[in-house]
Parts: C-alpha cells; sequence; structure tokens
C-alpha cells in the first residue's frame, strides 16, 4: 500500500498481553508482504493457464450477456483476485450513450462476514472473517490497472442486438469480444511434462536442419522465415520459459511463416510443389492452423501440434535433403568446400589419383568415363525412361583457354543411374561431372542407395569456355556402405542435362 513507510512484525515475549488490534496487524503484515511481492515480482495480470484462464466468451443466447471462466490474477496492488467457479455478466445497452467501447472487468473486493455479538456483555462484538472477493464491472473508461484487470472490451454499435466471440481474435469487429488487452501476470518456469519438452527439442533440432538446408543451400528464401522462428522458440525452450500459456501463440509464428513457406514453393518450385509429400506437409500446415484458430488448447492439442511438426519435418526432409552436417571448425576441411566452387569447377588438366588443394588431400576412388562401354557396365550406368536422349561429341574450352575434346550424353527427363566403388564408409564423397556449360541453369535430386542426399543445382551458363567440372557432395551421412547406387533426377521441366565424364574423390 502506498501509505505504508515500512514492515514491523509482531515480537512476542513472556507476558506479552495481545489486542485485536495486535492480531490484525499481525495478519496484516504477512498480508501487505505478500502484496510488496507480488507487485515487484509477478507484475498485474491474468495467471492465463490458471483454471479457465479468466477468459470471457460470448453465451450464444442472442442476448449482451458474456460468460468468464474460473481463474486467477492479480491487480496492480497486489491483491490476488480468485474467481473460483464461472461469473455471468450481462451489460444493459442502456447504461452507455452507444456507441461506445465497453470495458469488462474484474475487481478485488473484501467484505467482512461472519459477525457475532456476546450477550453476557454487548461490547464484545465484531466481524470474525474478512471473505476475499471480486466484481465483475462493465465500465467505459480505459481500466486502470492498479485497481482493476480488463477481461476484454467490445465495441457496441448503436443497434446492437447480441455480443459475440470474434471471427478474427487479432483483428475483432464491432460487437465481436476483443481480448487483445487483456494484461498477462508474470510468470517464470514450465508445467508441460518434461518429457515433452524433450521432444520439442528434438523437433525443433531436426526442424532448423532442414529448414536451414532449404534456406541455405536450395535459396528457397521463405524457408529462411521458418528457420528463424524455430530459432526462437528453441531459445525460449533453453531458457524454460516455453509454457502451455505461450506455447501456442508461439507456434503460431511458425505456422505463419510455414503458410508463406508453402505459398513460395507453389509459385516458383512446381518440380518440389507437385510431390505427395509436398501436398502432406501443405495438409498438415493447414490443420495447424485449424486449431490455434479455434483457441481450445489442451493436452491433446499439444500432442497435435508435436504430432505434425513432426511429420512436417519428414515429409520436407524427403524431399529436399537429410540432416545437415555441420561444418568442422578445422579449416582444412572449410578450405576443401569453397575450393569446389572456385578451382575445380574450371580445372582443366586431368583429375588425377590424387588432388592436393592448399595442402589437403583428395583421393580418388572411382570414375565413369561416359560412352565407353566397360566403363558403363563396370558402373551399371543407364539412363531410364527419358524424353529425349542424344550422343554428343564437343570439342571446347575451359575458362584458363585450355582446349579438350570429349564425348558424352545428355538427356531430358526419367533419370540416370551408376554404381561406384571402392568407397570408405562414413565419409564425404567429392563428386565432379564434366559437362558443357552452355545447357546450365538446371537442377537435379541426388539419391544414394534410394535415399535423399540434396539438389545438385547447375546455376549460370558460358557460352564461350563451356567445360566446367560441376560438384556435388555426398554427406557422410549417406555413405553407409563400400559402394553406392546415386540415381540422378532431373526437377527442371525442358531442361536436358548432358555429362561426359564422372570422377568420385574422398579425403585421403
Amino acid at each position: 500500500m502506498s501509505d505504508i513507510k515500512g514492515y514491523k512484525r509482531i515480537n512476542f515475549f513472556t507476558g506479552f498481553q495481545t489486542t485485536a488490534d495486535d492480531w490484525n496487524d499481525l495478519v496484516k503484515y504477512h498480508v501487505e508482504k505478500h502484496k510488496l511481492h507480488n507487485r515487484l515480482l509477478h507484475g498485474p495480470g491474468v495467471v492465463t493457464n490458471a483454471l479457465g484462464g479468466l477468459k470471457v466468451s460470448a453465451r450464444g443466447r442472442g442476448d449482451l450477456s458474456v460468460e468468464i471462466s474460473p481463474g486467477f490474477a492479480i491487480d496492480g496492488e497486489g491483491n490476488e483476485i480468485f474467481v473460483p467457479e464461472p461469473a455471468i455478466k450481462t451489460i444493459d445497452p442502456g447504461d452507455f450513450k452507444l456507441p461506445q467501447t465497453v470495458y469488462i472487468v474484474l475487481r478485488y473486493i473484501e467484505e467482512l462476514t461472519d459477525f457475532v455479538s456476546y450477550k453476557a456483555n454487548l461490547e464484545y462484538k465484531g466481524h470474525r472473517r474478512v471473505a476475499e472477493g471480486f466484481r465483475v464491472d462493465a465500465i467505459i473508461t480505459e481500466p486502470d490497472i492498479k485497481r482493476e484487470v480488463e477481461l476484454a472490451r467490445v465495441n457496441l454499435t448503436k443497434d446492437v442486438k447480441r455480443i459475440v466471440d470474434a471471427k478474427d481474435p487479432k483483428d475483432p469487429k464491432a460487437n465481436e469480444l476483443d481480448l487483445n488487452y487483456v494484461p498477462v501476470a508474470g510468470m517464470v518456469g514450465s508445467s508441460i511434462d518434461p518429457a515433452k519438452l524433450n521432444e520439442l527439442g528434438n523437433i525443433l533440432l531436426q526442424s532448423k536442419s532442414v529448414y536451414s538446408h532449404m534456406f541455405s543451400k536450395m535459396r528457397i528464401l521463405s524457408a529462411g522465415s521458418v528457420e528463424q522462428a524455430m530459432n526462437n522458440l528453441d531459445m525460449l525452450l533453453r531458457c524454460n520459459l516455453i509454457d502451455e500459456r505461450n506455447l501456442y501463440d508461439l507456434f503460431a509464428t511458425v505456422f505463419t511463416a510455414q503458410e508463406e513457406l508453402v505459398s513460395d514453393v507453389e509459385a516458383n518450385y512446381p518440380q518440389y510443389s507437385s510431390k505427395k509429400e509436398f501436398a502432406s506437409f501443405k495438409k498438415h500446415v493447414e490443420l495447424l492452423q485449424g486449431m490455434y484458430k479455434e483457441q481450445n488448447f489442451n493436452a491433446e492439442t499439444l500432442v497435435n501440434v508435436l504430432g505434425y511438426q513432426k511429420k512436417s519435418t519428414e515429409n520436407l526432409s524427403s524431399i529436399f535433403g537429410g540432416k545437415i552436417v555441420k561444418k568442422s571448425a578445422e579449416g582444412p576441411k572449410k578450405d576443401i568446400d569453397e575450393t569446389l566452387n572456385l578451382k575445380l569447377r574450371e580445372k582443366s588438366d586431368d583429375f588425377g589419383e590424387i588432388l592436393e588443394i592448399e595442402g589437403v588431400k583428395l583421393k580418388r576412388i572411382d570414375m565413369i568415363d561416359i560412352l565407353e562401354k566397360k566403363s558403363e557396365q563396370d558402373h551399371k550406368f543407364r539412363i531410364v525412361d527419358a524424353k529425349d536422349k542424344y550422343r554428343t561429341r564437343q570439342k571446347l574450352k575451359y575458362p584458363d583457354g585450355v582446349i579438350v575434346e570429349d564425348v558424352g550424353i545428355a538427356y531430358e527427363g526419367g533419370y540416370a543411374e551408376w554404381e561406384i566403388s571402392n568407397v570408405a564408409p562414413n565419409k564425404d564423397i567429392y563428386m565432379f561431372m564434366r559437362m558443357d556449360y552452355v545447357h546450365g541453369g538446371w537442377e537435379a535430386e541426388i539419391t544414394v542407395n534410394g535415399k535423399k542426399a540434396g539438389n545438385m543445382i547447375c546455376e549460370g551458363e558460358d557460352r564461350k569456355f563451356r567445360w566446367r567440372n560441376w560438384p556435388f557432395k555426398i554427406s557422410a551421412d549417406f555413405v553407409t556402405d563400400t559402394f553406392l547406387t546415386i540415381r540422378q533426377t532431373p526437377n527442371s521441366a525442358e531442361r536436358d542435362i548432358n555429362m561426359f565424364r564422372l570422377w568420385f574423390y574422398q579425403p585421403a
């Protein structure tokens, strides 16, 4: 209370003759200290996960009455307001000059009860208890958080007949309940089952990996927004600030970003949006948005949110790629990956048994010479279901001016498949494909032993210096055997892929 300058406790001693004032001071001390704790360490507002969270809803009776669910709140003075049962508040339009915004507020009240008087001595009388209660009011002035807690507001029109729940909770219209200004009391910790929090953490870890790959490797920019939303959620989880009181509102940001991703892929990446896994992902996003808009959050909702997000991640992973391998903190590995796009792509001399790049050695494990019969047979090289396929002989230049003549094959649609051997399991494989770069601007899905390993993206073209050794790295996660079956499936419509020679290397 503002008139309190300090706090004094009762100090009992032998022979202390107490009075009613002493006992009242004893109670007052504890009450005021508790209110001080509430004011300074929690702040005013509704405790959203207590009982029904004091949620205000229309009664559906075609009138101007609303129902307040049971709950708990703290006002600006630190008073605790407990509503044990549903409360009904009916608004009389005759009390206001319409149109008018009406605020539904909750106030703390005290009432003296249990009066007693003693017949033997009429001076001994008084109330034995103080009942802590509440009152729901409808007012037209902005609520003062020091003495009242706003539960809802509604903009009543002159011809209002009934109050209804908002169709869009974020943008309520006239005569619809607006819950956007309800203050929330400060809370920490989580009441969610630790096993569910652990499951959420694992889902976020896998999801961030997939969306990061889509953004940084596939250049699908809308995936970056989903990754950022997932990162924010993960940080709050690590701070132990995720609870059912806020989890669904936090996930709403994720759902919105996922919706934008769906629109982006459908508009700009038809080769992916046509896949059944993407249709499944889209359906899960729609279901999640629908659940959020219903605002009916319970234990079943949490199970559904986690389940749908997990399945969504699996769907995207099957389309765009698996787990992303983090870059090593060691310098050499980073140098290899950077040099693939700078030096080896334009390398005109022979790809020998050993390639040494800035002190790092790569060992050749296999090579396929396209249209050389024995080489194709040894590697079971084949092109299947192509719309078009043709042989080609080219005498072209590399960017350093060196002229190389080679024969190869080009195909459109279907897929090309081959086997490689001499593989060291659990180590990255660097694949280089000699190609005529005048026919660039394509994209192809690479699978390894039936698992999606990423997309080979050939950007740009060059009409003067046409030879390139286009690189693709197969992550160690997919290198699980001493021989591998690799399939290349074009994703770009009406674009042919040509290949003349294939080299495969692993770190020595």
